[in-house]
C-alpha cells in the first residue's frame, strides 16, 4: 500500500470504461494517475446498473452504445498496466462475470493486471462458492457496507473484505450531493475501529471540502458521479483539474 507508506489517504477515482468515448479512456486513466490517484476503479458498463444514480447510469449506457464490453475493458486495463503501476479495481455487476465465466473472468482480470474486484450485487453470504473462488484468487475482493447494515453484519463483512472496505456514505444510489449526511463521520470512525483493513468512503462525495472532511476520519475517498460531471464539463483536462483539487484537499486533511 504505497499510499499508506507515504502517510496519505487514498484518492480513488471511478471511470466508466468507454465513456464518453472509447478513445478517451486511455487518456483519462493517464490523467487520473498524474492528478494523484492512489487506486482507480474501472467500471464495466452494464445495462441495468441498479445501484447507480442517473449520472453513472447515463455513462454506462453511453459506453454500451459505444460498443464497450468486459473484454474491451480488460484490454484497456492491460494496456494501462504497461504504463503505470497504480492499482486498479474492477467495478462490475455480477451478470458480466457470470456471462464470461467466473474462472475465466478471474484469469483474464489477473492477466490484465487488475488488483481487485468489487461486484456490486454480490453481498456476503449470497453465493458462498462464488465468493470463495474470488477470495482465493489474486484479486482483492472489495466489499460494500451501507449505513443500514446492522453492526454484527458489518463486522462479518469486514472480516471477509480484502484490500479495503467500501463504505457507502448514504442510502440510495450513487450521485453527487451538496452536503454530507449527518452522522456519517461518526459511522466511519466506528467502522474503522471494528475493521482490520482500510475503509474508503464513496457515494456522493462531490467537493474538495467534502473530500477533506471524509479524509479526516477515513482511509480513502471514492469519487464517481462528480468526476463524470467534471468530464462532461471539461473533458480530460477538467477531470484532472477536479481530481487535483480533491488531492490537495485530502492531503491537507490527512
Amino acid at each position: 500500500m504505497r499510499w499508506r507508506a507515504v502517510g496519505r489517504r487514498m484518492l480513488i477515482p471511478y471511470i466508466t470504461a468507454g465513456y464518453p468515448t472509447r478513445d478517451a479512456t486511455s487518456d483519462l486513466l493517464d490523467a487520473f494517475v498524474q492528478a494523484g490517484a492512489d487506486v482507480i476503479e474501472v467500471g464495466v458498463p452494464f445495462s441495468d446498473p441498479v445501484a447507480d444514480g442517473p449520472t453513472i447510469q447515463r455513462s454506462s449506457q453511453r459506453a454500451l452504445d459505444n460498443g464497450t464490453t468486459l473484454g474491451w475493458t480488460l484490454d484497456q486495463v492491460e494496456r494501462f498496466r504497461t504504463r503505470h503501476n497504480t492499482p486498479v479495481v474492477l467495478f462490475t455487476y455480477l451478470n458480466p462475470v457470470l456471462r464470461c465465466g467466473v474462472d475465466r473472468f478471474i484469469d483474464r482480470a489477473c492477466a490484465a493486471g487488475a488488483n481487485g474486484v468489487l461486484v456490486t450485487d454480490l453481498p456476503v453470504g449470497v453465493d458462498a462458492n462464488l465468493e470463495s473462488r474470488i477470495e482465493a484468487s489474486p484479486l482483492a475482493h472489495i466489499r460494500l457496507v451501507a449505513p443500514t447494515t446492522p453492526p454484527d453484519r458489518a463486522a462479518r463483512i469486514a472480516r471477509r473484505a480484502q484490500g479495503f472496505l467500501y463504505y457507502i456514505s448514504r442510502k440510495g444510489v450513487t450521485g453527487a450531493r451538496t452536503e454530507l449526511r449527518e452522522g456519517l463521520i461518526e459511522e466511519v470512525e466506528a467502522l474503522r475501529r471494528a475493521s482490520g483493513i482500510p475503509v474508503a468512503v464513496g457515494f456522493g462525495i462531490s467537493t474538495p471540502d467534502q473530500a477533506a472532511r471524509v479524509a479526516g476520519v477515513a482511509d480513502g475517498v471514492v469519487v464517481g458521479s462528480a468526476l463524470i460531471d467534471a468530464i462532461d464539463r471539461g473533458g480530460t483536462t477538467g477531470a484532472a483539474s477536479f481530481l487535483s483539487d480533491l488531492r490537495t484537499a485530502i492531503d491537507a486533511a490527512g
